[in-house]
């Protein structure tokens, strides 16, 4: 099994190396590709972002994207637009909302021509994601600006005058975001019913505090069960928004990613088993409800960006990973990472050593070569369907 595992690794990379090297090629000898766009377009959160917040603060501390940055990383959709002889992608929207004092409060700029969308913190159809003032916190402090996968295609639309070309490659890839706000509501009322749990165990003869810690103990018991239906719901909307917004718009050719195995990545790692399980339940039921909405629809390609992402976690040796549980830089020393994140990694606070091959840049988020592991599977998956 594991052979057959590798070959499989081996003839992907094979396949995209050829890809990159002289286009997408045909039997006839003729070596561009099979399929030329006018245009690449891009919905999505971090994975997709290409400096939404590479602004004020973020930029003066050497970040702006969610990996270990650079001035020649790129993400999956920069690695994309390379294949396919389009312009570098650059975010529609760049700016900041969050604390002046620390830079972070930084005006929205809207650029016409550029046509990716995506945004750290985003969510397919709630406005408040992490990193949004609204949730408070280290979230105030920052101020992404997380507008939802629903607004950035409404946005495009306004920009196009209604309808896409028919020519454009669109990529969407979100759901991620939904999954930690749903995780973080769960632990908000398990934690809520535990505290009135321990006041009416205090004060029993306190009828309003013991009817209290009940209800809170009944919300916590279903809490969650509503953030696996939640989700279901989200994947529903996702394929919605692709169906009535991108395609009978008149997009032609929409590229459409999966939430990748958020349980096996630092971050769902270092939880107890019975989170990861819900991780794991919040997006299968995610990913699920996204297939079965948009598999018939003529003009979509699902790629599993779930289950490749699982196998690299499970096999890293067969993807040339050198670790897959340690992230590439520094989080837990602010005097080297003011954010605790990989949105302002960068050479300078990486972990000592060779961290060319690790897949992690933070808790989450890939580092440069985790994104050349996304954008080998998508160009795959591309070739394989003649988009390329």
């Amino acid at each position: 099994m594991k052979s057959m595992k590798w070959n499989v690794a081996m003839l992907a990379t094979t396949a995209v190396a050829m890809l990159v090297g002289c286009g997408g090629g045909s039997s006839d000898g003729n070596q561009t590709l099979r399929v030329s766009y006018s245009s690449l377009v891009s919905f999505g959160d971090s994975l997709s972002d290409v400096g939404t917040y590479q602004v004020g603060g973020v930029a003066a501390l050497g970040g702006g994207t969610y990996t270990v940055n650079s001035a020649t990383t790129k993400n999956w959709t920069e690695l994309l637009a390379a294949q396919m002889a389009l312009p570098a992608p650059c975010p529609a929207q760049k700016g900041l909302d969050g604390s002046a004092s620390s830079g972070m409060s930084v005006p929205v700029v809207n650029t016409a021509a550029c046509l990716n969308y995506a945004q750290g913190g985003s969510r397919v159809t709630n406005p408040v994601g992490p990193g949004n003032k609204l949730l408070g916190g280290s979230n105030a402090t920052l101020g992404q600006l997380t507008v939802p996968i629903i607004t950035q295609i409404q946005n495009h639309l306004t920009k196009v005058g209604g309808k896409f070309s028919g020519t454009e490659m669109v990529t969407v890839m979100a759901g991620a975001n939904d999954v930690f706000i749903q995780l973080a509501t769960v632990g908000a009322t398990v934690s809520a019913a535990q505290t009135a749990g321990a006041a009416a165990a205090a004060d029993p003869s306190d009828a309003v505090k013991v009817e209290t810690a009940a209800a809170y103990a009944k919300a916590a018991a279903g809490a969650p069960q509503a953030a696996v239906v939640a989700m279901g719901t989200a994947g529903v909307e996702l394929a919605a928004y692709v169906k009535s917004f991108i395609l009978d718009k008149g997009a032609s050719k929409v590229l459409v990613l999966n939430i990748p195995d958020i349980k096996s990545t630092p971050f769902g790692m270092s939880t107890d088993a019975a989170t990861q399980g819900l991780i794991d339940l919040m997006v299968t039921t995610f990913n699920a409800q996204l297939k079965a909405n948009l598999q018939d629809r003529q003009g979509v390609l699902l790629v599993d960006a779930y289950t490749a992402s699982k196998d690299e976690t499970t096999n890293p040796a067969q993807y040339g990973i050198s670790n897959a549980t340690t992230p590439a830089c520094i989080l837990d020393n602010p005097s080297k990472n003011a954010l605790g994140s990989s949105l302002v990694c960068n050479s300078t606070n990486v972990i000592a050593g060779d961290v060319s091959k690790y897949i992690f840049a933070d808790s989450v988020h890939p580092t440069p070569y985790g994104y050349q592991l996304i954008a080998q599977l998508v160009a795959k998956e591309l070739v394989l369907a003649k988009w390329f």
